[in-house]
């Protein structure tokens, strides 16, 4: 006798109840999918163009209509941003890569409906086959026959059975228990001897086992998805291997079963770690949310505070992107409101840039204006007039807001080079037309003085002495104007070292502590005296004339205003002598 022949004598079917179909099994929940809402359009395209190939893509639908969904989605807005009718059939600089996608999409289309159609003829194929095989299961029940002939056709029957693929699923069930109905009225009628059925439970036995040991390998996976998909498969094949020895049946069926629960646990628990840190990344992202929301309705002035708030906003997506999805039900809606934020937020900066490039190319062209009426007055000899025009125009300069940054530095040297010709070619003018390089001489050979003056001791007497040194030099008329700045610089020191000195005479007289009245005044006039100085270095380059701006005329009237005060303080030192 064959090994081959597995028969049983008058025993139930050995197929659990509690053994689910494949319908009713639990369903596989698929791991979160790529986010294709988060990819550009091109993206969208070469993923769609990556599925096309695959070799797995007709089990690959869903993902294609999600990225189909995600492409045209995106399109539209990018169209309208770009004030396109998106229902406009006019070219546009989307149709290429809109016609692309399209031809893509419709080849996968073309293939799927194809592919389904033959998948639905080959169940329907299938289902007509394991019809035959219940048929010719039917008629060997009717045949009566020796079991020596007729187990070994119902072995073949069988074979046959497990060989055909899957029926349509409305037919699988009914299908699947009129089968099993017919197989166990077929171990009913049969009359084999002990050694047949044996040797038929030790094979179940042992192929049962098996399914065990794989199970039980199933559950030690870290993969639990995997492992639970492998799993039904088993319980497919279970169902078609006959009953073993009785005293086994239990406890084969309960190590079986066993294996199940703990890849079931495991499987629910990898799902429900997966909800509470879905769960979790929900909340980090509604943070990001908030903080994104905040940096959009953030009021910013200039360029700087937008730079700031851009660089903390990349920050935040560069965190987005580290976290994982949420939800399927709440994961689309936290993206949107993240990208709406973001959206928002570049919005207002675009629309800032936009007046920011305004005002600086007027500025460009107010100072380009500015350049070409310096070099039109740089070859004038006409000293007085043009060097109150040039320095009016420098203030004009400083009033005008940013130029592009690729020009400012050429722009500026430009007009410097033109202010700076005509004021070289003044300072170089003989004596009687300029005596500028007099002045300097003077003013230089103040400053020696001041420097070599020393103290008395007497504090009235250098006080006259401080007093005289400041009123010759504001009588000493202006200097070149490349030394105007050195010198002030060197009269400065020369005047806070004479003042030092003073201090440290006073400090040696003991018998002048506390400081009289005099001494008081001549304190507040050698300090107004500094400070007379100090605001005519802040004139810089800018000379007095009837037509300078107002802030040089704020400026003038202090220094008046402070040599007037300056006198009246002399005057009063004078009486108390």
């Amino acid at each position: 006798m064959s090994e081959e022949i597995i028969p049983e004598v008058n025993v139930e079917a050995n197929v659990p109840s509690d053994v689910p179909e494949p319908a009713e099994m639990a369903p596989v929940v698929e791991a979160a999918a790529v986010n294709y809402q988060e990819m550009g359009i091109p993206e969208l395209v070469a993923a769609f163009e990556q599925l096309a190939k695959s070799e797995d893509r007709m089990q690959r639908a869903k993902e294609a209509d999600a990225i189909k969904s995600a492409f045209y989605k995106k399109l539209i807005k990018a169209k309208s941003e770009a004030g396109i009718d998106p229902e406009s059939a006019e070219e546009n600089p989307f149709t290429g890569i809109e016609e692309a996608f399209k031809a893509y999409y419709n080849a996968f289309k073309k293939e799927k409906a194809e592919y389904n159609k033959a998948q639905e003829a080959e169940r329907e194929r299938n289902l007509s086959l394991k019809q035959a095989v219940i048929e010719d299961l039917k008629q060997l029940l009717e045949k009566q026959e020796d079991v020596k002939v007729t187990f070994p056709e119902f072995r073949s029957i069988q074979d046959r059975w497990k060989a055909v693929g899957p029926v349509p699923v409305q037919n699988f069930r009914n299908l699947n228990e009129t089968y099993q109905l017919y197989v166990e009225q077929f171990y009913d009628m049969v009359n084999i001897n002990r050694e047949l059925r044996d040797l038929d439970f030790k094979k179940n036995l042992e192929a049962k086992t098996a399914f065990c040991e794989e199970a039980e390998a199933l559950a030690q996976r870290s993969d639990v998805v995997e492992a639970f998909r492998e799993l039904q498969k088993l319980h497919e094949q279970w169902k078609d291997y006959g009953p073993v020895e009785k005293q086994y049946r239990e406890s084969i069926w309960e190590r079986f079963k066993a294996a199940t629960a703990v890849i079931n646990r495991n499987y629910q628990a990898h799902f429900e770690g997966l909800k509470e840190q879905q769960e979790a990344n929900l909340v980090a992202k509604t943070a990001l949310c908030e903080k994104a929301e905040a940096i959009a309705a953030a009021e910013m002035a200039n360029a700087n505070e937008w730079n700031a708030a851009t660089k903390a906003l990349e920050e935040i997506q560069k965190e987005w992107r580290g976290i994982g999805f949420a939800s399927k039900k709440d994961n689309q809606k936290i993206y949107d409101r993240f990208r709406a934020a973001c959206d928002a937020f570049f919005a207002r900066k675009k629309e800032f840039y936009a007046g920011f490039k305004e005002s600086i190319n007027e500025n460009l062209a107010r100072k380009l204006a500015i350049c070409e009426q310096a070099e039109a007055l740089k070859d004038s000899t006409d000293w007085k007039a043009t060097a109150d025009t040039l320095i009016d125009l420098q203030k004009q300069w400083k009033e005008i807001g940013a130029v592009p940054r690729q020009k400012s530095d050429a722009l500026w040297k430009r007009f410097r080079a033109a202010c700076d010709s005509f004021f070289e070619a003044r300072d170089k003018q003989p004596k009687d037309a300029n005596d500028y390089y007099g002045n300097l001489k003077a003013k230089q050979r103040l400053i020696a003085e001041i420097n070599a003056y020393e103290l008395s001791g007497d504090a009235e007497a250098d006080a006259e002495a401080g007093s005289k040194f400041s009123e010759r030099w504001q009588a000493i008329g202006f200097v070149p104007f490349k030394e105007k700045d050195r010198i002030a610089q060197a009269y400065r020191e020369a005047m806070a070292k004479f003042n030092a000195g003073r201090g440290a005479s006073r400090r040696q007289r003991p018998e002048r502590t506390p400081m009289t009245e005099k001494e008081r005044l001549v304190k507040k006039y050698n300090q107004l005296e500094q400070d007379i100085v100090t605001y005519e270095n802040n004139l810089g380059f800018f000379a007095r004339s009837k037509n300078a701006e107002p802030l040089i005329r704020q400026m003038e009237e202090r220094i008046a205003k402070a040599k007037e005060e300056l006198r009246s303080l002399e005057a009063e030192i004078r009486s108390m002598e």
